[in-house]
This record gives structure tokens, sequence and C-alpha cells, in this order.
């Protein structure tokens, strides 16, 4: 049965890591566990989302009955990824975490379950991404690989559902744990003791804009205006894949979207820098925006529909008024890098070196 045979491979890996879990990373950083407990949160939530969904909604509220039963597996992928987790962590002697009390009230429609899927999934896919290059173990490594595979496989089933494209950029975009942390505040309604992060979020970006498109402006509002500083300059950072984000000047409530930014689900942060993203430097987000591939768009909680005919592509007219800079080095050059990220998607064969 696969279950069980999850579990014991989750227990070998604990078994494996139980020694290497007394060598730790330089003082303040996460440790491995630290990360994987982080990853756990993550596949709790996704795993909860998806089961309330699920009870919530009969096969007759999808688009079809195969979407209904993909969901179904799809939901038994995250729980088997929480019990593994779970495994692994107690296996080696830490204390995994438990699942918290989410808020979902936002999903009121299976409609709004697949919109809301596939912004969970992508950040879930940012999420391991940005974390891969923090991990000493190898073990750890492999296994946090394996399972951000198998959660880019649903989030490109999800988008393919809600009429996206499933590939629409060469490149994933990796996060920070802080810049999770604050898309995953909204759903976390409370957390037992024990089981809370020690990480801290930015404050929230609400998207105003129902059409976010390339080449235009789009509306932002910070959730606490005190955390834009008056009189200063705030410039936009837009992340997306692993190069240098893009900035431009946020100005009126407005972010400029560049013309040349890949489509997909986008990152936006407020930040007090135009040379580089950092914790140190942003102010507010980031706030997911979808760049679809035909004009079409979604944001976390709201309802995605398919209209048949979409405009003929991106917004080409006004280009906006702030000038693009980049922001010079791809981020996460020194956790990820080209051989973190090969270790990101489990090609652990150059650690052999």
């Amino acid at each position: 049965m696969r279950t069980a045979s999850y579990v014991a491979s989750a227990s070998a890996l604990g078994l494996a890591l139980a020694a290497p879990l007394e060598k730790r990373q330089a003082a303040g950083a996460l440790t491995d566990p630290d990360i994987l407990n982080f990853a756990l949160t993550l596949e709790h939530l996704e795993a909860t989302f998806y089961a309330q969904g699920l009870a919530n909604f009969s096969a007759s509220d999808f688009p079809s009955a195969q979407v209904y039963a993909n969901i179904q597996q799809i939901s038994a992928d995250e729980a088997s990824h929480v019990q593994f987790l779970t495994s692994a962590l107690s296996a080696a002697g830490a204390s995994p975490f438990q699942a918290c009390t989410y808020d979902f009230s936002s999903v009121t429609s299976a409609t709004a379950m697949l919109a809301t899927a596939q912004v969970l999934e992508g950040v879930g896919v940012s999420a391991y991404l940005g974390a891969a290059g923090s991990i000493n173990n190898t073990d750890y490594l492999t296994a946090a690989g394996s399972i951000l595979t198998v959660e880019a496989r649903h989030n490109a089933y999800i988008r393919y559902s809600n009429g996206y494209s499933p590939f629409p950029a060469p490149y994933e975009t990796p996060l920070s744990p802080n810049e999770v942390v604050t898309l995953a505040a909204p759903f976390l309604a409370s957390c037992p003791s024990g089981s809370q992060l020690t990480l801290t979020g930015f404050p929230a970006i609400k998207v105003n804009t129902t059409a976010p498109a390339v080449g235009s402006p789009v509306a932002l509002s910070v959730t606490n205006t005190s955390a834009i500083p008056s009189g200063s300059t705030v410039y936009c950072g837009i992340i997306s894949g692993v190069g240098a984000p893009a900035f431009t000047t946020y100005a009126n409530g407005q972010c400029d979207i560049p013309a040349n930014t890949t489509a997909g689900q986008v990152y936006i942060v407020l930040s007090s820098s135009n040379t580089g993203i950092a914790d140190g430097t942003t102010l507010a987000g980031p706030a997911v925006v979808e760049l679809g591939t035909k004009n079409e768009t979604a944001t976390a909680g709201s309802s995605n529909s398919s209209s048949g005919g979409s405009s003929g592509g991106s917004s080409s007219g006004g280009s906006s008024s702030g000038s693009s800079t980049s922001g010079g080095l791809p981020r996460f050059t020194s956790q990820v890098g080209a051989v973190g990220l090969s270790l990101a998607l489990g090609l652990v064969a150059a650690l052999a070196m």
C-alpha cells in the first residue's frame, strides 16, 4: 500500500537524519528541522483546504467528474505529504508541528476553490524552491525536492483546469519564508502552542485591479498604511522566475507591470530599495498577480471565470510612465544559485563532489 511505504520511507529518513541534526546552521538562521516544519505548516494548510473543499462541494459542482476525481487525488497527496513530514521529523527527534485552525470562508463555491487552489499551489512551489538552498542535509533536500515536483504537477493541472497555461514560464519563482508567511497568514486563524512559526510576515497588499495585464499599471493598497513611509520613494519589485526582479516606482497607489514580464503567477512587493529585494528592505507584500496567457487573471480567493474568447494578448498601450529597472543579481544567489536550483528539483548528484 502506498501510505505504508511512505511511512516506512519517512522513518528511514528520520533515522538517517538523527545524527546530522546536531549540525546547525549559523546562529539566527533556520535549521533543517525548522525548514521542514515550515514545509509541514504549508502542507497542513493545503491538506485541510482540499479536505474541507471536498466536504463542502460535490462532483456536480466542479467542471467535470474528472476534475473532481483529480482534486480528490491531490487531496490525498497533500495528506500523504503531511504524514511523511510528520513521521520524518518525529523519527529524527524533532517535534512536528500540528495543524492550525484555518479560515477558508472566502471559498464559497467549487469555482472559487479551484481559483484559490491555483494560488496556493503556486505559492507552495515558490516556498519549497526558496527554502531549498538553505537546507544542509542532503536527505532532507531530496525529500523536499520530491514533494516540490509533485506540487508543481498539482499547480500545472489546476492551472489547466482553470483555463490557464499549465506551464506559463520557463522558470519557477522562489520566495523567502517570510514572504510565504505573508501570503499564508490570511488563512491562519490560530495555531496550537508549540506549532507556531517564528517567522514574521509583512503587511499585506490588496490587488484592486480586476484584470492586471503586462505593460499596464495595477492598483494596490496596503492594509497597514503606516508601513509605507510618507515623503520617501517606494518601489514596486516585480518577482518572476529566478532572474533579477524588475523595479518600477510606486505612485498614486499603482505599480506598472513592465512589458517584458513573464506570464503566470507573479509576485509584487513594495520596497525601499530598487537594487534588490530582501527582508530588510521590504515594506509590504508580496501580492499575487496572475498574468494569464489569454488575458485572464485570478487572485487569491476570487472566482476564475473562463470566458471563451479572449482579447488579443497583453495590453500594449500605456507603456507605463515609470521606467522599469533591473535589480542586478538574481534573487537567492547566495542560497540557491545554479546548484541550489538543481538540488531543489531533487538533482542531488552535484553534492557528491
